[in-house]
């Protein structure tokens, strides 16, 4: 695997990720050989499993599992090679099941998948500074059909809300309940939509009136932090380093990329934009974007906006949170969370 990038780390924590899980003695029958296995794996090495037999069993067949799902299988004990090219970033677990004498046993293994991108450093040239609200604890930006919305946290004080950008004039804004703490919002299907953060609920709204349609709740464990949406899918972060797909019919979560620089997944991603087919992406305690390939969740580049600081001197702002794209005049519009302005960049290598 090539070097991974320096660049990474102004995406990083403290916490970097170890060497692959060995889970030795997991069997008492069989257990698959690692004895060859890299410390990280990527999606461009082959996989080959074996078996070990160490109280010399006649075995009759093994079939192999990825995630729980088959992935092929041998006679005898011949190994077995796979590619993992289709597969995800993070963590995979194999299992053989290996049939002998009319009976079979389990043998279980854990490998991680890690990026082999070397992401790219952007630039970025201010086009247009604008006034933004320092009282805002910024949690989503986005335009919809040529429109500036923002939705904001703190409990007591969680709002979405149309803008005029150019003025920072509210045009419309609708309260959360009192106890909701808000996050990030997207619109699809002529609705908006609306996470809240620990109590693992969202909002349904008519895109044109603003009327509460619908309250659901998240169907797995996780946190609501950062939306964005495609043409079928919204696609929301939960604090970690998960971009979840949902079904915007029903709000089910039916799939998720793990987001990896490297050896090293990128935790906290925040707010949410996918721009020309890229995730951008905030980290949460960190004056940067990640730039993700939605599909496998390789960060592809990293753009430092630390250089933004300079220019903020409002007493309470904290960090850089909020990512707009403006498809009408290819910009992308950034803000932070008590920040008293916002601005317009493009974005380039």
């Amino acid at each position: 695997m090539k070097k991974h990038n320096f660049l990474a780390v102004i995406l990083l924590g403290t916490t970097l990720i170890g060497c692959g899980d060995k889970n030795k003695g997991e069997n008492s029958l069989f257990t698959i050989d690692d004895s060859a296995f890299p410390a990280h794996f990527t999606q461009k090495d082959p996989l080959t499993i074996g078996i070990l037999n160490p109280k010399s069993k006649e075995i009759d067949s093994v079939a192999y599992f990825i995630n729980d799902k088959r992935v092929g299988g041998t006679k005898g004990a011949e190994e077995f090679r796979f590619e993992l090219i289709d597969q995800k970033l993070g963590y995979q677990y194999l299992k053989a099941t290996v049939y002998f004498d009319g009976d079979s046993s389990d043998a279980t293994k854990r490998i991680e998948v890690v990026s082999d991108v070397q992401p790219k450093a952007l630039k970025y040239k201010i086009v247009n500074t604008f006034a933004h609200d320092s009282t805002a604890f910024t949690e989503g930006l986005e335009f919809h059909d040529g429109r500036l919305f923002e939705s904001t946290g703190q409990e007591g004080n969680s709002y979405f809300r149309e803008l005029d950008y150019k003025t920072g004039k509210v045009i419309k804004q609708v309260d959360l309940p009192k106890e909701d703490f808000g996050e990030g919002i997207t619109f699809i299907n002529d609705k908006i939509y609306q996470l809240t953060w620990q109590q693992k609920k969202g909002y349904v709204y008519d895109a044109k009136t603003f009327k509460l349609e619908k309250t659901f709740t998240y169907d797995k464990e996780i946190e609501g932090w950062g939306m964005t949406h495609d043409d079928k899918f919204i696609y929301h972060s939960d604090g970690t380093e998960k971009i979840w797909k949902m079904d915007p019919a029903n709000q089910k979560l039916i799939d998720y990329i793990n987001v990896y620089s490297g050896t090293s997944k990128i935790k906290a991603l925040n707010e949410l934009e996918l721009i020309n087919g890229k995730f951008y992406a905030n980290v949460w305690q960190k004056d940067a974007i990640a730039v993700i390939d939605p599909k496998s969740g390789a960060v592809e580049g990293i753009l430092d906006l630390s250089g933004l600081r300079k220019f903020i001197k409002a007493p309470k702002a904290e960090v850089l949170n909020g990512i707009a794209y403006n498809s009408q005049t290819k910009t992308i519009f950034v803000t932070g969370k008590y920040w008293e302005k916002m601005f317009e960049i493009t974005v380039s290598e």
